[in-house]
């Protein structure tokens, strides 16, 4: 009786893999318990608040680790238990904890309504459509990922510098050379590390 229901998920498994709409978590640990998506998301959570902490010294500027989290995070989760995450965490935020990069003195909503306002509202619409790619199985190719996740940059910085021109009263030309351009380095390190993991642990998956 073991070894069917052995043979049963190893079947599962399989037919996971071969299909292009799952995510990477769900072929991993499943999709139908709600106990399981609810260790991810508070997972996921505790990834993002810790990644937001983590500053790499970096040329112009150091390289903060809290949206490599976000991209990593949106393309493996999918949509739903992505966006589920990443609500959870600006949930988190706006009560106050300390879970985004730089907040401490200020938190909660007045840290969200400063400088980086736009940018988080960035960060939960690049982790719907990095969601939405897993689902058409972009995250399983370099060359579509990487495009998914040039596109998914340009969803976080859209908002994220139309904000800075009305919370600052500046012009675009120096929302971007101020909000964007210094970050351009630490940015294209981020895309090229999720754009190789992911399509990496498919392969080591389907391996195994």
């Amino acid at each position: 009786m073991q070894a069917k229901k052995g043979q049963a998920i190893k079947l599962i498994n399989k037919d996971m893999l071969m299909t292009p709409n799952i995510s990477l978590s769900n072929a991993l640990w499943g999709s139908n318990s709600a106990l399981r998506h609810g260790a991810l998301v508070a997972g996921g959570i505790a990834m993002l608040a810790l990644s937001a902490k983590v500053a790499v010294p970096m040329w112009p500027v150091p390289i903060t680790m809290g949206t490599f989290a976000v991209l990593a995070l949106g393309a493996a989760y999918g949509p739903r238990l992505g966006l589920a995450t990443i609500l959870g965490y600006m949930l988190l935020g706006a009560l106050g904890f300390n879970v985004f990069a730089g907040s401490g003195d200020v938190s909660g909503l007045a840290y969200m309504m400063g400088g980086t306002g736009g940018y988080l509202l960035g960060f939960v619409l690049a982790t719907v459509l990095l969601g939405y790619g897993a689902t058409k199985g972009w995250d399983r190719s370099v060359l579509k990922m990487a495009g998914l996740l040039l596109a998914a940059n340009v969803l976080i910085y859209l908002p994220g510098l139309a904000w800075l021109t009305v919370l600052y009263d500046m012009s675009a030309v120096k929302a971007i050379e101020v909000g964007m351009v210094p970050y351009l380095i630490g940015d294209a390190v981020k895309l090229a590390l999720v754009a190789l993991l992911l399509p990496m642990a498919w392969k080591l998956l389907k391996r195994k």
